[in-house]
């Protein structure tokens, strides 16, 4: 047995879940699913951190996997990732999480209530996130669109990408220690909101290139 197949073996003898936001994001690889018999399971949760932690626990409830992958597109703070490219979230951080003191922002880890700061969780196969680059993310309810506001939380975590789920993922994920990666295609610049300049098109087809590549 060659690589190629060992590797499809194990997955169809292992329990994955795939997690998106939307169907949008993933639906030529949900069309490719149709008529397999082996195939992982998708969850849909919805946009937002709150979408996404109620679906997953409610789903991690009634049954086990494996492992998890949560996918979908976001935008990225650096220039130095193409649009279009796909990235393997290592660390995801709730950014918003916390308290303001004046000019100051206190986290939630400063405040002593918790920990705002998420990882994926070893366990998931290793080819997974093998060729993409690793990078750290921010998770919020409001996407930035304000060169100030950029540059404040550039200033406040090094983070490259940014998304509206990742850390939920993650954290639902850590409550039942369930390995979990996060991957997104890149579709758009954090800069002042310019839909032009966005490529949501090619970090889809991208995106689901590489989904159908791997599990078909």
């Amino acid at each position: 047995m060659d690589e190629n197949h060992y590797i499809a073996f194990l997955l169809l003898m292992t329990k994955c879940l795939i997690v998106a936001a939307t169907a949008a994001e993933i639906g030529p690889f949900i069309q490719s699913l149709e008529g397999k018999e082996q195939k992982p399971d998708i969850l849909i949760t919805g946009v937002g951190m709150v979408a996404t932690a109620f679906a997953l626990g409610k789903t991690l409830h009634n049954k086990s996997y494996d492992f998890a992958i949560n996918v979908g597109i976001g935008g990225s703070f650096s220039r130095d990732i193409g649009l279009g490219d796909i990235v393997f979230i290592e660390k995801d951080l709730f950014y918003e999480l916390g308290a303001e003191d004046d000019l100051q922002f206190l986290s939630i880890d400063e405040l002593g209530f918790g920990k705002a700061a998420f990882r994926a969780i070893p366990g998931f196969p290793a080819d997974l996130i093998g060729r993409f680059r690793s990078v750290s993310g921010l998770t919020v309810n409001r996407v930035h669109g304000n060169d100030k506001s950029i540059k404040l939380a550039l200033e406040r975590q090094q983070a490259e990408v940014e998304s509206m789920e990742g850390a939920a993922f993650y954290y639902a994920c850590e409550q039942i220690m369930l390995p979990c990666v996060q991957i997104r295609s890149i579709s758009n610049y954090i800069e002042r909101r310019n839909r032009e300049n966005w490529q949501i098109g090619l970090a889809v087809k991208n995106l689901n290139d590489w989904l159908i590549s791997y599990f078909n």
